[in-house]
């Protein structure tokens, strides 16, 4: 049976990813991977970026239209659609996710970490810090994969955003930072793969050489997206532009679930 594992790169931009992720671009060289460009939906926020790529929904539908809004998911989503197939859900992300489907305001005691099968994110290990180190958050990932065998895995490092917004998208220590990423996920790329799974890989915005993020330039919204299938066969770099909005559908059609009506784009 078919299971999906997202992991959302922070502020990982396209043109940094394409000419700094050696083992990902090998993988799309061989054609084991199949590429897209993302030019991200608006505002190129994380927050409402998060809710986008779960939703399959623009912002000012889903209503999170801005980082400073605190409140739980009301869309149909992909943890929600999961768990009421009975399939099952794990995170390694940012407290915000806990926020937009587990429970808000996050609990720094209680909502950390959670294994409640009645909860949308059913096993969640949560990070609140932005510098929170990604090997942690790979391992932690790492860990959930194995424990729990999750149908969907949603996996959040932050580091990408965090260097990004402290030296600017211009310095060494951004590109540094995804030399190191894709370093961390090679392993466990083929890992995952032979346990089953597929990996999509994709960014919520990018970033300026000033270190901000949400406005329109192609800096700050142009994001990869890798599609990565357990057989090992991919399309290469197809040069295509896709959408933030076809994630949420492509992950419910590999998992062989009902795509609710919301969620309008078509699946990959």
């Amino acid at each position: 049976m078919s299971k999906v594992i997202l992991v959302v790169s922070d502020a990982l931009r396209y043109d940094v990813a394409m000419t700094n992720m050696g083992f990902l671009g090998h993988l799309v060289e061989t054609r084991q991977a199949t590429m897209y460009k993302i030019i991200g939906e608006l505002p190129s926020m994380s927050r409402p970026m998060y809710e986008t790529i779960h939703t399959g929904v623009a912002s000012s539908e889903h209503g999170i239209v801005a980082n400073s809004i605190v409140r739980r998911s009301k869309m149909s989503n992909v943890f929600q659609s999961v768990t009421s197939s009975g399939k099952v859900t794990a995170a390694a992300s940012y407290y915000w996710f806990s926020e937009l489907y587990n429970r808000a305001p996050f609990d720094w005691i209680e909502d950390k970490e959670v294994d409640d099968e009645n909860l949308p994110i059913q096993h969640g290990r949560f990070y609140k810090l932005d510098e929170y180190p990604d090997a942690e958050l790979f391992t932690t990932a790492a860990l959930l994969g194995r424990r729990f065998s999750p149908d969907y895995l949603l996996i959040h490092p932050s580091g990408m955003d965090y260097h990004g917004e402290t030296y600017g998208s211009d310095s060494s220590e951004y590109r540094n930072q995804a030399i190191r990423q894709d370093a961390m996920l090679a392993p466990l790329l083929m890992e995952w793969k032979e346990n089953g799974y597929t990996i999509l890989i994709t960014g919520d915005h990018g970033i300026n050489q000033d270190g901000g993020h949400g406005g329109t330039t192609p800096e700050q919204r142009e994001v990869p997206l890798f599609m990565i299938q357990p057989d090992g066969q991919g399309k290469g770099n197809t040069n295509e532009i896709v959408s933030h909005m076809q994630i949420a559908p492509t992950v419910l059609k590999v998992l062989d679930i009902p795509i609710p009506s919301s969620m309008k784009m078509a699946p990959l």
